[in-house]
Parts: structure tokens; C-alpha cells; sequence
């Protein structure tokens, strides 16, 4: 019965950042990971590789990162969290760094003060999923190789099973290996398999009832089970129901090279979107990520598309290093052409008089600087908005892709999973998109995927290393 005193399950960012940091401080550490392959597919392999807060850097002062989170989430962030999350980002990069984990600072997408940190080497950008070789991939080895030197462990093909709970404590886990099962003995245990994407009953309950016509930006095996287990011995999760992601090409769905390249985001943030009756259904100026979220919600979230002109294609779609222009095309992707509305609705399956209805009226708001009383109101406070009238036209459509989602366990600030009513479930912890409390809210707010595994996977394993040295 192997025994240890810190246990993580997930051997992504999330999972390896505590459990080397736990070693580096002395525990007897293990990780475990559900797939044999030793480089096995997840999210922080697939990364494009940029540490953010909010879209803003790490390196930040404390105070600026608390205005950003405050301002992304509307106020809805925990605050005690969000103090912790501004006080422990550039610590965290730091240690990084001094652990052989190396970054760059391209410029990618904008940047209001200073470059972000991206892990080195940047990903090629170009249409598809291609993650050998780059940031995400090369960080793993190089984490991998810190924790055994720390005299860690890390066990493949260990699918967790159940956590094990004694007199309110989470004291180790039960797993299964080729068939047999295993009991792991621990002081400690950190949930660290990130969200629920690729569970389609989760996304059912807590995103859209149409889960099957989302598309998975994420590893498959992405399946919310560390949450789930933690919430069978007393866990509370909290802030679910938005996620993470992008607007893509429909065909993404079933053509691996649309996807998680080019989105089709800043198109979309240009231009409108229609659904099935031609009529607009969103404000295209919360940006891409808001967007994603609310065709997700629609009755049928492939029934969206994306209505723009040569104009809005020749600017907003080479936006980005992976612009719609001319990587959509490279990847297999079309869109429908034409020189007039009628037509194009006509090619595209839309109701004509709708379709044309619907432009006339945004046309007229943007002439007359009025955006804010079309219903919905069109924002423009973060992208600008642009008339649809210079032919040729063109329809899109389009899917909404997930990479992660929001909400999860109610940690503390110490990482700590907590109950409902807010005491700590002692010895047990989360780090990465398993975690919630500062995320999601009515601004669909995300404070950076690769920043929750940093910033929380540090935090639990320093403080899992005093729990456990004082049990």
C-alpha cells in the first residue's frame, strides 16, 4: 500500500507545479496520471502558452492585478481570492524560472501595458493543433524531470477512483491500474484533472442542454472527475455555467485543422451574428470569449453565423497570429460569397427578408452612433463595430468551441478545498481549472488558464508541505 505525503492527480501544470514544489520542500510526493503515454494529451500540452491575469501580465504590481480582476468579473470575484491571486502571480512565475521553466515575450494580441509571459518555445501559430516541441509540451518534461530529481514520483496509467475521508480529513485516494486496484495512503491530496470539458453530461447540467453540439477545444479525457469526487466527501463547487473558449468555423466539429485554429473571434467582434431566423441575438462587442458562451446557449448552438463584408475580411480577419485570412482556407475551412444580401442569405439558409432587415437596422445604428439601443445593444467600448455594406458578402458558420471551464471547487487561499458552509476539508486541495471563485459572473470573466495552475498549484504545495510536516 504505497504511502505518501502528498499525493496529486493530473500530471498537467496544475498537478506537477504543488507536487514539485511539495518535494523541492522535502514530502515524499507522488503524481498520478490517468494515460500511460508519456506525453500524454491535456490542456497545458495543447496551450497556446500565454500567462495572464485577465488577459494582463504576471509582473504587474499587486494592486493593478486586484483592479483587473475586479474589473473583469464585474465584482463578482471572491476578493480574499482575488488578493491572493494579484499577491502570488509574479512569485509564482519566478519560481518558475527557477526551475529551469523558460519564457518568451512575443507580442500576442494587446498587450495595454507590457508583453505577457508565454512559455518558450512560442507555439508556431498556424491553422490546427500543434503542440510537439512547443512551450507547453517542453515545460511538462522539464517539470517532470525537476520532480524526480526532488526524489518524486510520478505514476502513469493510475486511473483515481474515490478519495478516502477519515474524521473530516482527506487522508489518500483509491485508483485503479490495468484492472487492479490501489490504495494510495496520503497526508495530502491535490485535485489537479481540470475541468469538465469533454463530460457531456456535466456540460448538459451546468452550460447547455445541446452538449453534443459543442465542440471540445480540450484534451478528451478532460472529465470532471477530480471535482466530482471531492464533491462526494463534502466539497462545494461553485460559480459553474460558463466557460472559457472561442467562436470557430462550424466545421471544426468534425475537421481537426479548424480547430483550436484560427477562431473566428475578432471577425466576430467586427461584424454580427445571426441565428437561425436572421436575426442578432448577442452583443458582438463583449468579445469572443462572452460570445462563445451565448451560442452555446442557443437551441441549437450550430445554428449561428457569422454575417460580415470585404471590408470587415480584409481588416479583422488578419487580426491575430493566426488570422482568419488565409488560415481559415489553409485548414479547410469556406465561407459563403455574395454580391448582394439576398443572395447570400439565399446560399447561406437564411430567411432574406430577415437577413436584410437585420443588417439595414445595425447599419442604420452605426451611422447614426446609436449601437447602444439595438436590441441587443451592440458595445463598443472594448472592439469596434463596423458596417456591413461593402460587397462581396459573406456568411460563416459557425460553432463555439470550449477549452475550459469556469468555476469549480471553493478553494481558499491557500488552495484549500472547502464545504458549503466554509470550513476546510483539511488535507485536501485544487489547483488549475478545477478550481472556483474568481472566475465566470455576468462578464464571463477569465483570469488565465496556465495562472490558476501557477499561481494555485504553488500555493497548494507550499501549504500541503506545512500540513503534512505537521501530521
Amino acid at each position: 500500500m504505497p504511502q505518501f505525503d502528498l499525493v496529486t492527480f493530473g500530471a498537467g501544470l496544475s498537478g506537477l507545479i504543488p507536487a514539485v514544489r511539495a518535494a523541492q520542500l522535502g514530502l515524499k510526493v507522488c503524481v498520478l496520471e490517468q494515460e500511460p503515454d508519456p506525453r500524454h494529451l491535456c490542456n497545458s500540452r495543447y496551450t497556446t502558452g500565454v500567462g495572464n491575469v485577465a488577459y494582463f501580465p504576471l509582473t504587474l504590481p499587486v494592486e493593478t492585478l486586484e483592479q483587473v480582476i475586479e474589473d473583469a468579473s464585474g465584482g463578482s470575484a471572491d476578493k480574499d481570492l482575488a488578493r491572493v491571486y494579484a499577491k502570488t502571480a509574479k512569485r509564482a512565475l519566478r519560481w518558475l524560472q527557477g526551475e529551469g521553466v523558460r519564457f518568451t515575450r512575443p507580442s500576442i494580441g494587446d498587450n495595454p501595458t507590457e508583453p505577457n509571459w508565454v512559455l518558450a518555445p512560442a507555439r508556431r501559430f498556424n491553422h490546427g493543433l500543434d503542440w510537439q516541441g512547443n512551450g507547453g509540451d517542453v515545460t511538462l518534461q522539464q517539470l517532470e524531470r525537476k520532480l524526480k530529481r526532488y526524489g518524486g514520483e510520478l505514476h502513469r496509467g493510475v486511473a483515481v477512483t474515490s478519495l478516502l475521508e477519515e474524521n473530516g480529513a482527506c487522508v489518500g485516494l483509491t485508483a485503479e491500474k490495468d484492472g487492479t486496484a490501489i490504495r494510495y495512503d496520503a497526508k495530502a491530496v491535490t485535485v489537479a484533472d481540470g475541468g469538465f470539458m469533454a463530460n457531456q453530461e456535466m456540460v448538459r447540467e451546468h452550460i447547455t442542454a445541446a452538449a453534443d453540439k459543442i465542440l471540445v477545444r480540450s484534451a478528451p479525457n478532460v472529465r470532471g472527475d477530480g471535482m466530482r469526487m471531492a464533491q462526494a466527501i463534502g466539497a462545494e463547487l461553485s460559480g459553474l455555467g460558463t466557460f472559457y473558449g472561442h467562436l470557430q468555423h462550424r466545421d471544426a466539429m468534425e475537421n481537426e485543422k479548424l480547430w483550436p485554429y484560427p477562431t473566428l473571434d475578432a471577425l466576430a467582434q467586427a461584424a454580427i451574428i445571426v441565428d437561425a431566423g436572421g436575426n442578432r441575438f448577442a452583443d458582438e462587442g463583449r468579445g469572443g470569449v462572452p460570445l462563445a458562451n451565448d451560442v452555446a446557449r442557443l437551441d441549437d448552438p450550430l445554428s449561428a453565423t457569422l454575417i460580415l463584408d470585404a471590408q470587415i475580411w480584409r481588416s479583422a480577419g488578419r487580426i491575430g497570429p493566426v488570422g482568419a485570412d488565409p488560415h481559415l482556407e489553409r485548414g479547410g475551412g469556406w465561407k459563403w460569397e455574395a454580391a448582394t444580401l439576398d443572395e447570400l442569405a439565399g446560399l447561406a439558409g437564411l430567411p432574406a427578408a430577415a437577413l436584410a432587415e437585420t443588417v439595414a437596422v445595425y447599419n442604420d445604428a452605426h451611422a447614426s452612433a446609436e449601437l447602444s439601443a439595438l436590441n441587443p445593444a451592440r458595445s463598443t467600448d472594448k472592439f469596434k463595430a463596423h458596417p456591413i455594406v461593402e460587397a462581396p458578402f459573406y456568411a460563416i458558420p459557425l460553432c463555439s468551441g470550449i477549452t475550459g471551464t469556469m468555476g469549480g471547487l471553493r478553494i481558499d487561499g491557500n488552495a484549500r478545498v472547502l464545504r458549503p458552509d466554509g470550513s476546510v476539508i483539511d488535507g485536501l486541495y485544487a489547483a488549475g481549472t478545477t478550481t472556483g471563485g474568481l472566475e465566470g459572473g455576468p462578464k464571463v470573466a477569465y483570469m488565465g488558464g496556465l495562472s490558476k495552475a501557477y499561481i494555485w498549484g504553488l500555493l497548494a504545495g507550499e501549504h500541503a508541505a506545512d500540513y503534512a510536516g505537521g501530521h
